[in-house]
């Protein structure tokens, strides 16, 4: 039986990837596209597809995202205001860039070979600082050098941190081309550049991506759409799922401490960087258990990290009861 064009299995699959994601989401203040982008991949869609599915998911899940992390007040609008013009000039050139690769025959190959040294590396670096005893030290070093560039117009930032708007607009661009490049809103970048680089509490980073990525994915959505490169009954799916997980995941960051936090998206970032590795093998080598492990990396982690968020939440919310007062970060 098919509903739009899909098996209704298949809906029900993607129905259900949206809900973890959509935790995840809420959670790490990011589309998720990071996941989504790699999965679509997996099942066999072209390059192109999978990226702008991947970011017209990104678009509908920062809507009810945005919203939710309003109502917390995480935002930071300044800062989301230069971003945004930043990683709009750089998607345009990104979705460039994949299109002449696409022409070329080589857009699978590039774009899995960067997402997997791009989530490794990231990964890495976050879970080292969430695993290290002074990573507030080390944060403070790096947040330090970038501070030091005053080129103004310079604005202030939630934590009390005053950055240059040339840094900001730079570094919104490169995350950009990367956006365009790969189907994400960025979310997996913004948020350690945020917290790293410009000193943003965790939770208002989170927030404030949420917000870059609404604007992102929309322009990045309708570059795609022209060419008929979205693939509206999986984003539709997917994004019906997503609509319950996000609040989940972002009431959860009012109860979940930073350091968790950071753990929980080292592990997503690293998962989905070894899922595309083992799809990549196997397109290379032909070897088809990779095919079936990158399967498992890439939905199991969703599952595990999605259960994770909620169980420490609800410890955390018993915990909370006990002794009568909130918990923050």
């Amino acid at each position: 039986m098919e509903l739009l064009g899909l098996d209704i299995l298949l809906i029900g699959f993607f129905v259900g990837f949206g809900l973890l994601i959509g935790v995840l989401f809420g959670f790490f203040g990011m589309g998720g596209s990071f996941l989504v982008t790699p999965a679509l991949l997996v099942v066999g869609y072209p390059a192109p597809v999978a990226v702008g599915s991947g970011l017209a998911f990104v678009f509908g899940t920062s809507v009810i995202g945005a919203l939710r992390h309003r109502d917390h007040g995480q935002v930071s609008y300044a800062l989301a205001a230069v971003m945004s013009l930043g990683l709009l000039f750089g998607i345009e050139i990104g979705t460039r860039i994949v299109f002449l690769l696409a022409g070329l025959g080589s857009a699978d190959v590039v774009i899995s070979a960067v997402y997997v040294g791009l989530l490794s590396a990231v990964g890495l670096f976050v879970l080292r600082d969430a695993r290290t005893a002074d990573s507030d030290v080390e944060t403070g070093r790096v947040a330090t050098g970038v501070l030091a560039i005053e080129l103004p117009p310079m604005v202030s930032l939630s934590g009390g941190a005053t950055v240059s708007v040339w840094v900001i607009f730079v570094v919104g661009s490169g995350i950009g081309v990367l956006s365009g490049c790969l189907g994400v809103g960025g979310g997996f970048l913004l948020l350690p550049v945020m917290v790293y680089g410009f000193g943003v509490p965790t939770a208002v980073a989170a927030g404030t991506s949420v917000l870059q990525i609404l604007i992102s994915g929309a322009f990045g959505t309708f570059v795609y759409a022209q060419s008929n490169a979205v693939e509206i009954p999986v984003v539709a799916a997917l994004l019906v799922g997503s609509a319950f997980g996000a609040r989940i995941g972002v009431s959860a960051t009012r109860l979940v401490n930073e350091a968790d936090l950071k753990g929980y998206f080292a592990g997503m970032l690293l998962a989905g960087g070894a899922a595309t590795a083992c799809k990549l093998a196997s397109d290379v080598y032909g070897v088809e258990p990779l095919e079936t492990g990158s399967v498992v990396l890439i939905f199991g982690t969703a599952v595990l990290v999605s259960g994770a968020i909620v169980r420490t939440s609800i410890a955390a919310l018993r915990t909370n009861r006990q002794s009568g007062s909130p918990r923050t970060h």
